[in-house]
């Protein structure tokens, strides 16, 4: 029976179609000490074509330019180049999600379109918190999709937390309510909110999200600690519009980025930490509960740049 693959393997498995599309438009760009202009075009192009973001394609374009390269311009030295501003890019958002909060619980809303990862990623932060020695519960505020509040039991009972749940088409606002107070009487750490996911009327959510501010403010001023923008990695540029919108509804405070072991598309994590500033405090790339990790910029910055050493 094979085993298997390592995180690692997974990731720069789920990036290599972005590595190879950067280094296929480098072939044959060989030379000099320095890059022409249409050869520099040819990688900003292929940048943008990556998910990195214009932005993210002009900054290496400049640094590319004025760098000399002593040995020659190789695809593996241009390379170089583009792992090291990318790691550059991503390393002041790096920032893992701590459990810091007095008094507790931290109460994390997690939020995100359907279909994007959310109840799963929610079930991996509280693994994550419960092997750190945490006390973790969990409120299923998503009463909007019938299936969300069974999903979220199903993972509550896997990983032995408890779980404040209502009825379909409930009141996630009343649910929070009962969830808070519960935690709080039974000295739990950390209180992980899901949330419905319905970007299609803007409105209800913000109306939604705004009463669950409002009724955790009446409990703890300063709660909800984090608003967690849940992010699918498949959906490339899409999830810097997905930023936009969250950040609009929910005042969002970071990001966990989904599905990077199955995409070409995870450049887009580069354009969100370049154009978004939000700190970044995890990536997945599987479903099971083992495989959401903090986020390693450096090593984000190698499997985008195909640097398997």
């Amino acid at each position: 029976m094979s085993s298997k693959p390592s995180w690692r393997d997974r990731l720069f498995g789920g990036l290599k179609g972005t590595s190879q599309r950067l280094s296929g438009n480098l072939a044959g760009i060989v030379g000099a000490g320095r890059l022409e202009a249409q050869d520099l075009d040819q990688i900003e192009d292929a940048l943008i074509m990556s998910d990195l973001g214009p932005e993210t394609a002009a900054q290496i374009r400049d640094k590319l330019a004025a760098e000399r390269f002593e040995g020659g311009v190789t695809e593996y030295a241009v390379m170089q180049v583009v792992e090291r501003e990318i790691a550059a890019i991503l390393r002041p958002v790096a920032e893992p999600l701590e459990i810091d909060a007095f008094p507790r619980p931290q109460v994390i809303l997690v939020i995100g379109v359907n279909g994007s990862g959310k109840t799963t990623t929610i079930a991996k932060l509280a693994h994550n918190f419960v092997e750190q020695d945490y006390g973790v519960m969990l409120a299923a505020g998503d009463t909007f999709r019938a299936a969300a509040i069974g999903q979220l039991k199903i993972w509550a009972d896997r990983i032995g937390i408890p779980i404040i749940s209502g009825k379909e088409g409930g009141d996630a606002a009343g649910i929070v309510y009962d969830a808070v107070k519960e935690a709080t009487a039974t000295g739990i750490d950390v209180l992980i909110v899901d949330t419905a996911g319905r970007l299609q009327n803007k409105r209800e959510l913000m109306d939604e999200l705004a009463k669950i501010r409002r009724v955790l403010g009446r409990l703890n001023p300063e709660a909800p600690h984090d608003v967690v923008l849940v992010l699918d990695a498949t959906t490339g540029q899409n999830a810097i519009n997905q930023i936009e919108t969250f950040k609009e509804v929910a005042d969002v405070t970071g990001l966990v980025m989904t599905k990077l072991d199955g995409t070409a598309r995870g450049g887009v994590l580069v354009a969100a930490a370049k154009t978004q500033g939000l700190p970044i405090h995890a990536i997945g790339v599987g479903e099971t509960l083992d495989d959401l990790k903090p986020f390693d910029p450096d090593e984000l910055a190698a499997a985008i740049a195909g640097d398997t050493q």
